[in-house]
Order: structure tokens, then C-alpha cells, then sequence
């Protein structure tokens, strides 16, 4: 008997899409009962297919699940970002037909959670085994983020390629980031060196933020930037080095992923 209807809507949802698919093509059939429909649980699908992935030698499938599965019993947080995680890919993401799609498809959705299982690993002194699997994400994904820096939920890391996130940056919940963007340090300094991004970011592809310094809340970085400096709350920059060029035209861009400054209001 199935209990997740009433438990878990957001499951139940991505077993009648899946389903659906295996239905609609039979060729995939078994890679949809194998990764979705054979699993009582999101948690349980998750932890199944980031193991295959991150697979190695070293550290085979079922080895990773038992880790995976170790942080995600002893942390529910964990799955509540990753609902949030999915329903964020699924509502901002214009490549994103359904919530089945990043669970099953896209890395940056994978890299984000298996960063997820890296960090639990580093809050509970597994520093060892935290960094390697730092290293199989980003062999795997071309994602790297050191599994000591914070990151919030509902939270969408889209293509994700090339994404660099320092050992104290801090990401918090509904901040949206697009590929080749780099959250750096400034060169040797110890300590407190990362970027701080708050609530309602939104980081166009390839900017690159530098250093211990705060982006305010619903800011917008566009594509290509060099930001050195503190970014005020609700405010554009764009450039090398970035600068204001005004003020995005909602106070949530991470949602809007609207890349554009021309829209944004100019700063008077």
C-alpha cells in the first residue's frame, strides 16, 4: 500500500510523471523504474541516483548511498531543501518541464545536493571523506563547492558548469546562479575570505565576486561582472569592476531571472 500520497505531494507527483514517461518510452523504462518508481521516498530515489554518479573506484555506488542515506535520516532539513531545491528548478528554469526533470536530469541540481550530503559530512568532523567527495563532484559535475560553505534552500544553480563556491561563502534561501560564476577569495588571506549573498539574489553566468563582502538582498550581478565591492540591497551592477547601474525591476530577480539591465530601473 502507497502512504505518500498524503505524506509527501511533491513525491507523489514526480512518480506520476515518471510514470508517465516510462509509459510514453519504453527504451527508458527501466532507468525510470530503477531511479524513481522502485522507491518509496524522494529521499530514498535521490540517494540511489547521486550514488550511481559519484561512483568510483575508491568509493563504489553503494558505498556513497550509505553515507547519503546516513545524512538524510539524520537531518530532515536536508530533504526539505530539496523539495524546495526541485520546486525552485521547476518554477525559475525556462528548460524545466517538471519537477521530475532536475531530479532525474541536470547536474546542477545533483551537485547542489550531493554538496548538501559534503556538508553534513563536515559538520559532524568527517572532514576526510566531506572533501572527497568535493573532489567526485567536481570530477563529476564541474561543480565545486568546498563543503564547508553555507548554502540556504529553495536555491537554483542553473547548467551550474564551471561554478566555483569558496570554503566561507555564505548562499542564503532563494538566490539563483547561473554557470562559470565564481564566489572567491582575493589571493592568500586566511579566515573570513568569501562572498556573502543574501535572500533573493539573482548571479548572471560568468560573474565573478571577489572576496569578504556582502551582496544585499534582491541585488542582481549581471553576466560577465567583477564585483569587488559590497553590493547595496536591490541594486544592479554590472562591468569590470562592477558598478551600480540601477535597480532590478522586482524585488525578487533570483524568481524574475530576468538577465537583462535595460529593464532595471537607472540609478538616479
Amino acid at each position: 500500500m502507497n502512504t505518500h500520497a498524503s505524506s509527501d505531494p511533491l513525491w507523489e507527483d514526480i512518480r506520476r510523471q515518471v510514470s508517465y514517461q516510462a509509459d510514453a518510452e519504453p527504451i527508458l523504462a527501466s532507468f525510470f523504474h530503477a531511479s524513481i518508481l522502485n522507491h518509496d521516498s524522494l529521499e530514498s530515489a535521490l540517494g540511489f541516483h547521486l550514488a550511481n554518479k559519484l561512483d568510483s573506484p575508491t568509493a563504489p555506488a553503494m558505498l556513497i548511498r550509505e553515507v547519503i542515506d546516513e545524512a538524510l535520516a539524520d537531518d530532515p532539513g536536508i530533504g526539505e531543501a530539496v523539495r524546495e531545491d526541485l520546486m525552485a528548478f521547476d518554477a525559475r528554469d525556462s528548460a524545466c518541464c517538471s519537477t521530475a526533470t532536475p531530479l532525474l536530469y541536470f547536474k546542477g541540481f545533483h551537485a547542489l545536493q550531493a554538496y548538501r550530503i559534503a556538508h553534513w559530512l563536515w559538520s559532524h568532523q568527517r572532514s576526510t571523506l566531506a572533501l572527497f567527495l568535493q573532489n567526485r563532484i567536481s570530477v563529476v559535475f564541474g561543480v565545486d563547492i568546498h563543503p564547508a560553505a553555507k548554502i540556504g534552500k529553495g536555491i537554483l544553480l542553473d547548467h551550474a558548469t564551471g561554478l566555483v563556491i569558496g570554503e566561507t561563502a555564505v548562499v542564503e534561501n532563494n538566490v539563483s546562479i547561473m554557470h562559470a560564476v565564481t564566489l572567491g577569495g582575493t589571493g592568500k588571506e586566511v579566515g573570513d575570505r568569501h562572498p556573502k549573498v543574501r535572500e533573493d539574489v539573482l548571479i548572471s553566468a560568468g560573474a565573478k565576486i571577489l572576496g569578504n563582502i556582502e551582496i544585499g538582498k534582491g541585488a542582481k550581478v549581471s553576466a560577465g561582472s567583477v564585483v569587488l565591492k559590497p553590493v547595496d540591497a536591490h541594486t544592479t551592477v554590472s562591468g569590470v569592476p562592477a558598478k551600480a547601474v540601477g535597480v532590478p525591476a522586482s524585488s525578487q530577480p533570483a524568481v524574475d531571472m530576468n538577465h537583462q539591465i535595460t529593464c532595471d530601473i537607472p540609478c538616479k
